[in-house]
């Protein structure tokens, strides 16, 4: 039996700026496996000669769900995706919030209207503002916080969401946000799904009441020891997940809410940046996780 072909899933965007994933590939072929770099949405691939696919850096899904979804689909019928299909079309939606809360998990505050819907659903009068976004997105894209005061500016962003047929979710605005926003990987290995390393960042929503597509979406990153607190929010919310066991990454983004607790922002189940160059084994945690998948064809 030859080497196993691994497909490392990427995008236009993913092969231009995606720094992690020349490291990957290379570092997968110093391990004996097969891997190549392929865009998700590349004419004339053939999934099924691959062993494996491993969503990377599909970084224009959001803007393509449908097209998207059935990409992922199509290939996980031909070959192995990881992260599953089921996960992927879960965490397609940030509407999976409410349902972690609903399961438990300490989550942002998160409203959700769909279109449809009106906006006196939604309370955009907080003392400490809001923030309005779209339900599915990345990279905080269409996103905004509205300052206290300004809730008419929230609601006219949300009605806008509506009236282009997506769903708005519309969440309180965490200050200690400002402190730093905590992202924390997890690697799947032999014990299952275990914490690999983190990063703290700048918050992103740094100008309130505009909305900014080109943000640098990870600003002023620095390495991150977690407290205990904040392991055990992460690990509540990967335990959440439909068929956390056939994770073979997540990346669990936390932020404090008044109290210092920490509260899940986002549950980054598809593409994340996973941050390899932050700790120096995070690549080869990564990189025995894809091998001890393949390993099982």
């Amino acid at each position: 039996m030859g080497a196993a072909r691994v497909a490392v899933v990427t995008s236009a965007a993913g092969i231009e700026y995606d720094v992690d994933l020349r490291l990957i590939v290379d570092a997968l072929r110093a391990d004996g496996l097969a891997a190549e770099a392929v865009a998700w949405d590349a004419d004339g691939v053939e999934w099924g000669g691959f062993d494996l696919a491993v969503i990377r850096s599909t970084w224009d899904y959001s803007g393509r769900l449908d097209e998207f979804l059935a990409w992922a689909d199509k290939a996980g019928r031909a070959t192995r995706l990881w992260n599953p299909l089921p996960v992927v079309r879960w965490n397609s939606d940030k509407r999976y919030l409410p349902e972690l809360a609903g399961r438990g998990v300490a989550v942002v505050p998160t409203r959700v209207i769909d279109p449809g819907g009106r906006c006196e659903e939604a309370d955009f009068d907080l003392p400490t503002g809001v923030v309005v976004k779209p339900s599915v997105s990345a990279g905080a894209r269409d996103t905004a916080r509205y300052e206290p005061g300004r809730h008419a500016d929230a609601a006219r962003h949300a009605r806008m969401l509506l009236d282009q047929g997506r769903s708005a979710m519309v969440q309180p605005y965490l200050p200690l946000v400002e402190e730093g926003e905590r992202a924390l990987v997890f690697l799947a290995t032999e014990d299952g799904l275990t914490f690999s390393h983190a990063i703290r960042k700048q918050p992103v929503l740094t100008e309130p009441n505009v909305i900014d597509n080109f943000r640098d979406a990870h600003p002023g990153l620095v390495p991150h020891e977690p407290t205990g607190a904040e392991i055990r929010t992460a690990l509540d919310a990967l335990a959440a997940v439909p068929a956390p066991d056939a994770l073979l990454f997540a990346r669990v983004d936390l932020a404090l809410d008044d109290s210092r607790a920490p509260v899940v922002m986002e549950l980054e189940l598809i593409e994340p940046n996973l941050f390899l160059q932050s700790d120096p084994r995070a690549l080869e945690r990564f990189v025995s996780a894809v091998a001890a998948v393949s390993a099982q064809r």
